[in-house]
């Protein structure tokens, strides 16, 4: 897959050394490990430089307040959709990379919780000493769905929130909580931690990750390549392995 994309990429646009370009992105970690798996493709797929800073969503928010230069932003479509209306993202350039449910992990070598069903969900919440959650997408999400299901006097006592830019994973390899929720896509990954599995689908929540090119970009057209060639087809296999749904 690897070689037809680079080589695919090449063609369909038509890129090369002769008119490489630097291109600077802002992006939120969960679509971290796929992008970090096709980006060095597209550099030599076209010549272009991509740099990268990886934070989570409300530093993100916090180095865009500053002015930080960005060519693409990576974020949850609703934070997109705001950055568009506000005029910070140029008109039209929104494109869905790929949606992430809510999945849940312990310490590796652990007791895995079952969370497989809302009932044994709701047995885990209450029987957990400890419970991580992020401050992003996935994180304000669990903290809807621990009040719809009734549970919020009982569970929120045990909660901890990472801060902005960490990882869940990071409170449950260190043994900080016993389970810990998070985008599928960063929890199944992490080292030190055995994924269990998505929340049930009666609760999941599915948030899609979106770009969006800066109306300040100077590289834009070079950015607009960067975007095409994280959603070819072919690119899929690279979302979908790290547990991730390529589109909305």
């Amino acid at each position: 897959m690897k070689t037809g994309l680079v080589v695919a990429t090449a063609l369909i646009l038509g890129l090369g050394a002769a008119n490489a370009a630097d291109i600077t992105i802002l992006s939120t970690q969960a679509t971290e490990q796929s992008y970090k798996e096709l980006v060095p493709q597209f550099e030599r797929a076209t010549g272009h430089k991509v740099t990268t800073t990886f934070d989570g969503t409300l530093n993100i928010k916090k180095k865009i307040t500053a002015g930080e230069y960005f060519d693409v932003l990576i974020m949850a479509s609703p934070e997109i959709e705001d950055y568009l209306k506000s005029g910070t993202l140029a008109a039209g350039s929104r494109v869905d990379l790929a949606k992430s449910g809510v999945g849940a992990g312990v310490k590796a070598g652990a007791p895995k919780f079952d969370i497989s069903t809302v009932d044994a969900l709701k047995k885990t919440l209450l029987s957990a000493k400890s419970i991580g959650y992020s401050t992003g997408p996935s994180g304000l999400y669990l903290l809807s769905m621990i009040e719809k299901l009734g549970l919020t006097e009982q569970v929120k006592p045990k909660m901890k929130q990472t801060p902005s830019g960490v990882f869940v994973g990071n409170l449950v390899a260190n043994g900080e909580t016993e389970i810990g929720f998070q985008q599928i896509s960063e929890m199944s990954q992490f080292a030190g931690v055995d994924y269990i599995g998505p929340l049930p689908a009666e609760v999941q929540r599915y948030t899609v990750f979106t770009s969006g090119i800066s109306a300040g970009s100077k590289q834009a057209d070079a950015a607009r390549a960067l975007v095409k060639f994280l959603t070819a087809p072919e690119a899929g296999a690279a979302f979908r392995k790290k547990g991730m749904e390529p589109g909305a």
